[in-house]
Parts: structure tokens; sequence; C-alpha cells
């Protein structure tokens, strides 16, 4: 039998869509935000030679530095006021957590309820203030140092940039807020989502442009792009797989009858983290080499050295990349799904798992599967992402055609259609509701 929200769900259409006001402004709301935000990644930092800036960035934009612009919608090549783009705020979010996990203090916070969020999100927003800081100085003795890319160097050019940069982050912190609060999807993965599609035409045409030159065959362009959605129904497959845990409800008497006895399921996603191992790693891996990729050839002989072994495709940048998303896999997936909490809350509905005794033998029976489903999902996003690797290393393939960006890309494009669909079926149910009420007053 069909259920409601199945049968709203197959009603849905654009004449639901027009009516859905909430929804349209909601959406209104979020493309102005982002067209601020794609506007601030072309204005240039004050005192920059922009010509010097792209004849040293096309010497540098393999590997993480081309990465990192990615992430930031080509505001690194560019210089603009976004360059750190979100990267900060999601470091300073990871500290957070880790903080989380092993200071009472801070755990205690957390359990409060909202005053305890908004603390921790307070601290958090220092220690983006923090990590912003530090990150846009070296920005600034790199540029120094890389030349005549400063038209002015000394102690005002470094004071300009860091507040520039400093205050850029701290507005994109802002309008993912904002954005998340009043508009539609998660404000954050938005911004890095806009930045990669943004860059995606360039890359196409940059790419066609090789094929006419003869720097890549035309087989190996076809061979991208069926790769390409080949990578993408993958992801959406891993996406929307889960291990279903059978939850059997025993019957009890209710009056004169007896009720209850179905049973359910408990669903386990193969991918609980979702984008967010990708892009933790990545944020820690780009950040630190910033500076040292763009100062290549000007400091020590150390920091040539750890930009040479952090290079596109090298063994030590693959095992760092790959280690990060695994750990941030299972970390994430700790922090959002709790087995205690879940056996507790199936034993106070009187529900179990057949063959597993409630409370504590359930809760290690739910980690004992979930550790099994998390280190599927932790492989399967270390693969996708190392996809791009071996493509830039062996076929010059730009990273849009790679596995991070198009995960990103799926990731957020789901949940902003699950949102949709959710506004949508809300605002049908509140119709429905306005009916009956009128129903029953003329009766």
């Amino acid at each position: 039998m069909v259920s409601a929200a199945e049968q709203l769900a197959s009603n849905l259409n654009f004449s639901t869509f027009a009516k859905a006001k909430d929804l349209k402004q909601r959406i209104l709301f979020t493309l102005g935000i982002l067209l601020i935000y794609r506007l601030g990644t072309y204005i240039p930092l004050p005192g920059i030679n922009t010509d010097a800036l792209a004849q040293l960035f096309q010497q540098n934009q393999s590997g993480i530095i081309g990465m990192f612009d990615m992430f930031a919608g080509g505001a690194v090549g560019r210089m603009a006021i976004f360059a750190l783009n979100i990267m900060p705020y999601i470091s300073a979010a990871i500290i957070m957590q880790l903080m989380v996990a092993v200071s009472p203090h801070l755990e205690q916070l957390k359990k409060e309820g909202e005053r305890g969020r908004k603390q921790i999100n307070q601290y958090t927003r220092y220690g983006t203030v923090f990590l912003a800081a530090l990150q846009a100085y070296g920005i600034s003795v790199g540029l120094e140092g890389a030349g005549n890319i400063v038209d002015n160097p000394g102690m005002y050019f470094k004071i300009s940039a860091v507040i520039t940069l400093v205050g850029g982050v701290m507005f994109l912190m802002w309008i993912g807020e904002q954005v998340t609060a009043r508009g539609i999807g998660n404000g954050i993965s938005l911004i890095i989502f806009s930045g990669i599609v943004a860059e995606l035409p360039s890359a196409i045409v940059n790419t066609l442009e090789l094929g006419r030159q003869g720097a890549i065959s035309t087989w190996l362009i076809l061979a991208i792009f069926i790769l390409a959605i080949a990578v993408i129904a993958f992801i959406v497959f891993i996406e929307r797989a889960q291990r279903r845990l059978v939850v059997q409800y025993p019957k009890r008497q209710q009056g004169n009858k007896m009720v209850g006895g179905d049973s359910s399921h408990l669903p386990l996603k193969l991918n609980t983290a979702g984008v967010i191992p990708p892009i933790f790693a990545s944020s820690l891996l780009l950040l630190p080499m910033t500076v040292a990729n763009f100062s290549t050839g000007q400091g020590p002989d150390w920091l040539g050295t750890v930009t040479a072994l952090l290079g596109r495709g090298q063994p030590l940048y693959l095992s760092l990349y790959i280690g990060g998303i695994v750990f941030f896999a299972f970390f994430y997936t700790a922090i959002v799904f709790n087995p205690t909490d879940t056996a507790d809350n199936l034993k106070k509905q009187g529900g179990f798992i057949p063959g597993i005794r409630p409370g504590e033998k359930t809760a290690e029976y739910i980690d004992y599967v979930l550790t099994r489903v998390t280190c599927i999902g932790a492989l399967y996003l270390a693969a996708v992402c190392i996809l791009p690797e071996i493509l830039m290393s062996y076929a010059a393939v730009p990273f849009y055609f790679g596995g991070t960006s198009l995960l990103i890309i799926v990731n957020v494009t789901i949940d902003l259609v699950s949102q949709v669909q959710s506004h949508l079926l809300a605002h049908q149910y509140e119709g429905l509701i306005k009916k009956s009420r009128l129903s029953g007053r003329t009766r």
C-alpha cells in the first residue's frame, strides 16, 4: 500500500512549486548570497600585480595549489579577497570537534543543548579568526618573497592583506550561516559547491582546447567524460546504499485489542559522513602548504623538500590524504551516530533486533555493524578522491573532472533536492490541514 508521503511526492509538480512562496524566497535568498560570493572571488587584494601573479600561478597551479584554487572557485589564481575561502572555518571546526571529544568541559557544554551549542560555535569563530590570521600573514610573506607580485612590499601591505583576507573568511562564514538558517541547503557546503560548478565551463573549454591542439587525444577526452558519468552514477548508488537492521516490536494489549507486533528496520548509510571527510582532509593538507607553494625557491631548503614531497601524485601526499579521509570518516560517524543512545531508544520503545538481547548487547551489535559499514564507506571515499590524482598524473586532466569535485557536487545536489522535496511536502501538508479545518467549520 502506498503511503501518504509517497502519494504526495507523486503529485509534486511545477504548480505546487509555484504556490510554495516560502520555498521560492529561500531559493532566491540562496542564489543572491552565492552571487555575492562569486563577485568577491574577482576582487583582488590591494597592491597586487595581477599579471605577475597570473604568471606565477601558471607555474604552480598543479598539485595542492590547483586543488585549493578549485575549492576557492578560482579565487587563489586571482588572489581575491576570498582567496582563503571557508577552509579556516572548516579547520577550526575540526579542531573544536576533536577538543569536544577529549575535553570534559566542552563535552558538558555540548550536552547542555542550544546554549552549549552556541558557546561551542563562538569558540569555533574565535579559532577561525586565529587560523585565518596566521594563514593570511603567511600568504602575504610568501607573495612578497615571490618576486614582483607586490607593488609596495612592507608592513603596510602585510597588515592590509591580513585584514582583507581575514575579513573575507569571516564574511563567508557569516553568509554560510545565513544560507543554512534562511536559505536552502547547507551554506558552507554550498559555497564550496558553487566554486567548483562555476569553474566547470572553463575546465571543459580548456580540455577541449588541449584536444584541438593535440596535447590530449580525442579518445582520451571521450573516455574522461564517460568516466565522469560512471563516477557520478557510482557515487549516487553508494550514497543511497543502506545496511538495514531488522527491528521487531512485540505485541501488547491496549484495551480489549492486541496491537503492535510490527517489524521495522534501522537504516545505516554506507557513507554516514557524506562529503565531510574529503573536505576536512583537504583543508588540513591544503592550507599549511599554500605559503610553501607560493614561495618555492625563495625559502629554506627544507621548505622546497616538503613542497616536493607533497606534490601531485607523490606517495607522501597520497598517504596523508587517504589517512585523513579514513580517519575523518570514522570520527565524524562516531559523532553523528551513537550506538548506545540508539539501543536505549529502541529498548524504551519496546523494540529489539531478533536474536540480540536489548540494551548493551544491542549497542555492541550496532557498533559492530556500523564499524564494518563505515570501513566500506571510507574505502569508497578514498578510492573516489584518489582518482583525480591518477588522472592528473598520467593524463593532465583538470581537478574538476576528478572524484573529489564530483563527490562534492553529487552530495550537495542530493541534499538540495531532498530539502526542496521536504519543503514541498510540508507545504502540501499545510494545505491539507487548512482544507480540513475549513470543512470542519462548514459542518
